[in-house]
């Protein structure tokens, strides 16, 4: 398996993870209302719903964004390979090296540090279009990209 291959092995292990977490506590709080609305009456019944209600909806959305990245991340493995940074692009710079793919944050793979980062983000935005050679400033420190797969 190439480097690429084991980071998006990596970041497909991360959206899933935070999925199954978000998918438990959702199941765990609809237990809780049906539980509370068996056993409770009055003025408390209903701020303990309502409090349970605004999780759900903050659950629901982060689930939301999580399946988007995993459709992000489908996306960027199905793309063919090139030499200008883009989605789905390994990046190796003088600085860092970065997989612009989803916001997965610091991987370790092999002694080496890599940075899931999403194509949206500043860093993702200055490599975009650029390849093997190109100097690009991050955070006022200049950079030269050494490789792009």
């Amino acid at each position: 398996m190439t480097t690429k291959e084991h980071l998006y092995t990596m970041c497909e292990e991360y959206v899933e993870s935070r999925i199954q977490r978000i998918l438990k506590s959702l199941k765990s709080i609809e237990e809780d209302m049906e539980n509370e609305g068996k056993s409770s009456a009055g003025d408390k019944y209903e701020t303990s719903r309502e409090m349970m209600s605004e999780e759900w909806n903050k659950l629901s959305n982060q689930l939301k964004e999580f399946k988007q990245q995993k459709d992000t991340l489908k996306l960027a493995k199905n793309r063919e390979g090139s030499k200008l940074a883009q989605l789905g692009c390994l990046v190796k710079t003088s600085a860092s090296n970065y997989f612009i793919s989803i916001p997965a944050g610091k991987m370790e793979l092999d002694q080496e540090v890599f940075y899931a980062v999403g194509a949206n983000s500043p860093v993702a935005r200055l490599l975009m279009g650029k390849t093997e050679g190109e100097e690009f400033e991050f955070n006022g420190i200049k950079n030269k990209i050494l490789s792009v797969e």
